[in-house]
C-alpha cells in the first residue's frame, strides 16, 4: 500500500508473474470448465461432476494466488471485495451437489432435497453472469481506472456492453436451441424484446441526468435514446400479437438497434481515437440492427424458423445478427475514456484496437456456439432432431400456411405426433429439474425388479 502514490489506485510496479498466473487460472475455470460443466449439468451428463470438481480446485487454487502476488500493489476496491461473495456461491454449490450425491430422500430430506435442487440449478445458472461481472472488475482494478468522476461514465460504458453481448447470447440461443421453448410461450421473439428494450428505456430515460441539476455533457442525448427505446418498446410490444392473439414477428428491435448505432456514431468525443472507435461501434450496431431486419423481413418472411420441418436448422444470414451485436458489445466497453486516453499515449492506431476486439467478439462467439452444439447433441440426436411442430396446435380453417411452413407459432400437423412430441419434451424438461431423484428411483426400480425398466431403456435409446 505504502508503494501506491496519493491520488492513484495502483502503484507503477509491474504485474509480476504469480498475478499473472492468477489472472489465467481464473480465466480457465470461471470462464471456461464452469460454463461447460453448467451445460454438462443440464443435460445430466456423467462429466459434470469431474469437470466441475476440476473448475473447483483450481478457483481455489487461483484465489489463493491472487492473495499471494507482489509487484503491482492495488488500493482497496471491487475486484478484492467481489471476489469473497463469488467463492462464497462456488463453496455453497459445492455444498450443495455434495449433497445431492449423497442420495437422502427419507424424512426431512426429501423437501431438503427438491429446495437443493432448485438452488444448485439456479446458481450453477448464475454463476457465469457473476463470473463474468467478477472478470470485468480484475481488469478495471488491474489498471485502476473507474474511480472519482469516471465512475459514472464506467458504469454506462460496461453495463450497456455487457447489455449487447448478452443480448447477442440470447439471440444465439434462440435461433439455435430456443424455437421449441419460444412455441411454447405463445409469444413471439420481438415480444420479449420489446419488453426488455421497453424496460431499458424507462430506466435511462430517469438515470442519464440527474434532474434538477444541470444538462452537461451528453445527457441530453442519452435521455432522449431512452425515451425512443420505451415508446418504440410499447410499440413492439402491441405489434407482436394478431387479432386472433397468435404472436407475430415485427421489426421494432431492429429499428431501435439502428436508431442506437447511428446515435452512437454521432457521439461527440474528446480524442480522436476515442471517435474512431464510437463510429464503429456506432456502424457496428447499425449492422445489427439492420441484418436484423433483413432476417425477420426477407430470410424468414415473419415466420420462426427457416425450416417447416427442423427447428434447428438455420439460414447462414442468421448469424450476423448476434455476433454483431457481440462485437458491438466489446467495442462498447473498450471505449471509456481512461481507455482512449491510455491508448492515445501509447501511439495505438484505432484500426489495430478494434480488429483485436473484433477478434474477442469471433473467441466469446465460437465458445458459445461449442456449448450450445455441446446441449443440442446430449438433447437431440440426430437421429432425432427436434422439429417446428413441437407445443403447436392445428390451425383453425382459414388461416393461412403458405406452403406448410410455419407461419407466427402456428402449423398444421400431425396430432398424434405432436401430442408424442409435447409429452417427450416435457418428460425431459422435468427430469432436468428433478435431478438425481431419477437417478436414484431407477436404483430402487433395478433393486426391486431384478433389472432395468423398459421404460427408461426405450428412452436411452
Amino acid at each position: 500500500m505504502d508503494a501506491i502514490p496519493e491520488g492513484e489506485a495502483v502503484s507503477p510496479d509491474p504485474i509480476d508473474t504469480t498475478l499473472w498466473i492468477h489472472i489465467a487460472i481464473q480465466i480457465i475455470s470461471f470462464g471456461l470448465i464452469f460454463p461447460t460443466g453448467m451445460v454438462l449439468g443440464i443435460v445430466r451428463s456423467r462429466w459434470h461432476v469431474p469437470l466441475q470438481t476440476v473448475g473447483a480446485v483450481l478457483s481455489i487454487l487461483g484465489y489463493f494466488l491472487g492473495h499471494a502476488h507482489r509487484g503491482r500493489q492495488f488500493a482497496p476496491n471491487i475486484h478484492s471485495t467481489f471476489a469473497s461473495s463469488l467463492m462464497l456461491m462456488l463453496l455453497l454449490q459445492v455444498v450443495m451437489g455434495i449433497y445431492l450425491r449423497l442420495h437422502l430422500e427419507k424424512g426431512i430430506h426429501a423437501r431438503l432435497r427438491r429446495i437443493t435442487v432448485l438452488g444448485h440449478g439456479i446458481i450453477g445458472k448464475l454463476m457465469p453472469v457473476v463470473s463474468w461481472v467478477q472478470m470485468l472488475f480484475g481488469g478495471i482494478t488491474a489498471l485502476g481506472f473507474c474511480r472519482g468522476d469516471h465512475l459514472g461514465q464506467c458504469l454506462a460504458h460496461f453495463i450497456m456492453g455487457s447489455a449487447f453481448i448478452g443480448y447477442g447470447i440470447v439471440l444465439t440461443i434462440l435461433l439455435l436451441v430456443g424455437q421449441l421453448w419460444l412455441r411454447r410461450t405463445g409469444r413471439s421473439q420481438e415480444f420479449f424484446d420489446s419488453l426488455i428494450i421497453a424496460a431499458w428505456g424507462c430506466v435511462n430515460t430517469f438515470t442519464e441526468h440527474r434532474w434538477g441539476g444541470p444538462w452537461v455533457k451528453n445527457d441530453l442525448q442519452h435521455t432522449s435514446m431512452g425515451i425512443v427505446w420505451w415508446c418504440a418498446g410499447l410499440l413492439g410490444i402491441w405489434l407482436s400479437r394478431k387479432r386472433d392473439g397468435r404472436p407475430k414477428r415485427n421489426l421494432i428491435p431492429g429499428i431501435v438497434i439502428l436508431m442506437t448505432g447511428w446515435a452512437m456514431s454521432a457521439h461527440p468525443q474528446q480524442l480522436e481515437l476515442s471517435t474512431m472507435v464510437h463510429s464503429v461501434f456506432g456502424y457496428t450496431l447499425m449492422a445489427a440492427g439492420a441484418t436484423r431486419i433483413v432476417e425477420v423481413a426477407f430470410v424468414l418472411k415473419d415466420r420462426n424458423a427457416v425450416s417447416s420441418k427442423f427447428a434447428e436448422e438455420t439460414n447462414s444470414f442468421q448469424y450476423l445478427p448476434p455476433f454483431l451485436l457481440y462485437a458491438s458489445g466489446f467495442l462498447f466497453m473498450a471505449a471509456t475514456e481512461e481507455q482512449m486516453a491510455l491508448l492515445s499515449s501509447a501511439h495505438v492506431t484505432h484500426v489495430s484496437y478494434i480488429l483485436i476486439l473484433y477478434s474477442l467478439a469471433f473467441l466469446l462467439f465460437l465458445f458459445v456456439n461449442m456449448l450450445l452444439h455441446l446441449y443440442a447433441s446430449y438433447t437431440w440426436p440426430l437421429a432425432n432432431p427436434p422439429t417446428t411442430n413441437v407445443g403447436a396446435k392445428a390451425l383453425k380453417p382459414g388461416h393461412d400456411n403458405v406452403n406448410g411452413s410455419i407461419s407466427n407459432g402456428q402449423a398444421n400437423g400431425y396430432a398424434g405426433r405432436e401430442r408424442q412430441q409435447v409429452r417427450d419434451a416435457e418428460e425431459f424438461e422435468l427430469q432436468g429439474l428433478i435431478g438425481e431423484e431419477g437417478e436414484e428411483e431407477e436404483e430402487r426400480g433395478e433393486s426391486s425388479d431384478g433389472g432395468r425398466s423398459p421404460v427408461k431403456d426405450s428412452q436411452r435409446v
